[in-house]
């Protein structure tokens, strides 16, 4: 009888077609390897491993006492996503799979925590409101940010659709360029909807010909009325609950780029907030923003001011999106071909050669800092030359990452491919690629958001229950900005 040869368990992960497959061989991968071990036992020098274990056996023994005004006691002396040093990147680099499981049995203990103190009828509504706020407050918040792409932006596409199928995906969504039409997709829906917009036929330009071009200006309008919704930032977060935001750089001087939200501009349609922050300079016009009045129509928002791809000024709004929302953790999913050279995975360990890489980026940006100091009122003399150089200069100098970092991996593709109509083929290719890189971050991800997604749940619950009761106001941007 002749056996099939088994696959190591490298290749299994190579070839897993889901990430149920993927995580089976990566659990497979840290048994052969020892690092299953790793996770099993508790100790480690990257954190307070003691202190974690007594505070996960003090809430188990109150769960279990059915003692929910000691958890409230317990919890009420801060929640921490960084509490003993548990969030240190090292406990994320040693297993294919997870962290210690130590970490992931407190975090787990804390959610129950937070479920049974919402669901207690022992302690005051108001009483619930006001911990659960500050617990909030305390923890921070976690975003997903979409960078600009172009074509590349069915990368993000893979990224959202692992994050969405596992059910981490954030309800706080940043997009420029690329970036801001996946994230508009997905915050224009009830979340049960968000599927079948991710599938690559329901993406793919059905009039498209065998040939490779770009899009026109009109092409990319009517493209957008395809995937999204005629609809204000109020209205999509309404409908779905996410708070959508999106860059958009000005095309004049002496202004600067906005992030478009239903906190800052909750009347401006989405549609054209899109299509300005993926109007590339010299490649596609700048875009007048549209809003809806109060009696519905549709009426040019700031008429005197037109609007650019959001990328070249802030690709990744980290800044603000910490002033608007409380976020404190960014999962940055990187697709940009002109930031990929400065974009790092800060949570590896970097090889000589990526450091001498990193170290020669950072000369390069300091170089070109101190030069256009030197050379600003020449530069002045020929305006067009003195905006490439601004504009250089501001993409060189931004920060392109954040906590957990999905970087899509360096491959070569033609120019001609990054502003161009993709074929079904590249569409599948990038998604695939988008959903793999995924796989490896998911539970990174399912770990260090659970108890800010259990917040953000039980938040919305309770201001639900106030609104329908007397003396209060139903409204959204109330709950935006909480």
């Amino acid at each position: 009888m002749i056996f099939a040869p088994t696959l190591s368990a490298d290749a299994e992960l190579a070839s897993a077609s889901n990430y149920a497959a993927w995580s089976k061989a990566a659990q497979a991968h840290d048994a052969k390897s020892g690092m299953q071990g790793w996770r099993d036992a508790d100790e480690s020098r990257h954190f307070d491993y003691k202190a974690i274990r007594t505070r996960l056996e003090k809430l188990r023994k109150l769960s279990a006492a059915g003692d929910v005004k000691g958890l409230l006691f317990v919890l009420n002396e801060g929640i921490h996503g960084n509490i003993d040093g548990m969030g240190h990147e090292r406990l994320y680099q040693k297993a294919r799979f997870g962290t210690k499981k130590l970490i992931e049995a407190y975090v787990a203990e804390v959610v129950a925590a937070l479920d049974k103190i919402a669901a207690s009828r022992l302690i005051p509504r108001e009483e619930k409101r006001d911990f659960f706020r500050r617990a909030q407050h305390c923890y921070g918040r976690s975003a997903l940010l979409l960078s600009g792409s172009g074509s590349f932006l069915f990368f993000h596409v893979g990224v959202v659709k692992a994050l969405w199928g596992e059910g981490v995906l954030p309800n706080i969504l940043a997009g420029s360029s690329g970036g801001s039409i996946v994230a508009a997709i997905v915050c224009t829906r009830k979340d049960a909807d968000v599927g079948p917009f991710l599938e690559s036929k329901r993406l793919a330009n059905p009039d498209r010909g065998p040939e490779m071009k770009r899009l026109a200006p009109d092409e990319v309008r009517d493209r957008l009325a395809e995937l999204i919704p005629d609809l204000t930032f109020q209205e999509a977060y309404e409908i779905s609950g996410r708070h959508l935001n999106v860059s958009v750089a000005p095309a004049e001087k002496h202004q600067n780029g906005r992030l478009l939200n239903a906190i800052t501009a909750p009347n401006v349609l989405i549609r054209e907030a899109v299509l300005a922050s993926c109007a590339v300079p010299g490649v596609f016009p700048p875009v007048m923003l549209m809003a809806r009045d109060e009696a519905g129509n549709r009426v040019a928002y700031q008429p005197d001011r037109r609007w650019v791809d959001g990328s070249v000024t802030h690709d990744i709004p980290t800044k603000r999106l910490e002033r608007l929302y409380g976020v404190n953790h960014h999962i940055v999913s990187q697709a940009n071909p002109l930031a990929l050279p400065f974009a790092t995975d800060t949570r590896k360990q970097m090889a000589p050669i990526e450091a001498i890489q990193h170290a020669s980026i950072a000369t390069f940006k300091a170089w070109l800092n101190a030069n256009m100091v030197i050379f600003q009122k020449p530069l002045e003399m020929v305006p067009p030359l003195n905006s490439l150089a601004n504009m250089a200069r501001s993409v060189i100098n931004q920060e392109y990452t954040g906590d957990i970092n999905i970087i899509r991996p360096p491959k070569f593709w033609s120019p001609t491919k990054i502003l161009s109509d993709l074929a079904q083929d590249d569409i599948d290719e990038l998604i695939d690629t988008g959903q793999r890189t995924a796989w490896p971050k998911i539970e990174m991800v399912r770990t260090q958001t659970a108890i800010s997604r259990a917040l953000d749940a039980i938040l919305a619950k309770l201001d639900k229950a106030g609104d329908d009761g007397p003396g209060h106001r139903s409204s959204a941007l109330k709950k935006a900005v909480r």
